[in-house]
């Protein structure tokens, strides 16, 4: 009856971003440092894939995007969050997350999903680690 000019025909839609967006908001403000970078970690990876799958689709725009928002997520978000007073494991992984938006910063401008892989790849390492940190980080606050 409406058609595609109906301000109700994408509600549902809008209705689904707007409870995600509160869900997400929600886990955020809730969680514990560790968590938060988990969430940094998995966004990344997020946006990553998305980057590959806009990059495999010919989709420019979804590449654009989703590769600068895992820039923005590692430089502003992981790297930015590092004490690099606490030794070599930060300043080495300053150098890496460096290194990654290097390479993500050239496959956006020549859509090259081998470049996002290689990110991917050195990633996971990292994100896996983090992941088996958690259950140490668990019993701390429980003894606390």
């Amino acid at each position: 009856m409406y058609g595609n000019t109906s301000p109700f025909a994408s509600h549902g839609q809008r209705a689904s971003t707007m409870y995600n967006r509160v869900g997400v908001e929600t886990d955020v403000l809730q969680a514990s440092p560790h968590r938060l970078v988990t969430l940094l970690l998995d966004g990344a990876f997020d946006a990553m894939t998305q980057g590959i799958g806009a990059i495999r689709a010919g989709n420019t725009e979804i590449k654009n995007r989703s590769l600068s928002r895992a820039v923005r997520i590692l430089d502003e978000g992981l790297k930015a969050a590092l004490d690099l007073e606490a030794g070599a494991l930060a300043n080495d992984l300053n150098d890496l997350y460096a290194y990654m938006c290097m390479r993500l910063t050239y496959a956006n401008l020549h859509a090259d999903a081998a470049a996002v892989e290689e990110c991917t790849r050195l990633l996971q390492p990292i994100r896996e680690a983090w992941a088996g940190i958690a259950p140490a980080i668990t019993e701390q606050r429980a003894a606390a």
